[in-house]
């Protein structure tokens, strides 16, 4: 939950996979950031469809993917980021 002004920050699909994958990054950082209230991010859908398939065609275990999509779903929920 927010209170009061905070910052706001749109990532983009760099951002949001520096962000996902890489804390020491300053993208990273916003998004520990966003998970305590202290600024907001946005997103276009379209960066997370990118995130997706980078998830699906990169972390694989014997040729299928890690992930479920209904996991992946459950993830997107719970990040801190407004989808425009």
């Amino acid at each position: 939950m927010m209170y009061g002004d905070v910052e706001k920050y749109v990532f983009d699909t760099n951002n949001l996979i520096r962000a996902l994958f890489d804390e020491n990054t300053a993208e990273g950082q916003l998004l520990d950031a966003a998970c305590a209230g202290y600024v907001e991010l946005f997103a276009k859908s379209k960066s997370w469809n990118a995130v997706l398939w980078l998830i699906m065609n990169t972390i694989i275990d014997a040729g299928k993917p890690l992930y479920t999509g209904e996991e992946l779903g459950r993830l997107k929920e719970a990040l801190p980021i407004i989808w425009k």
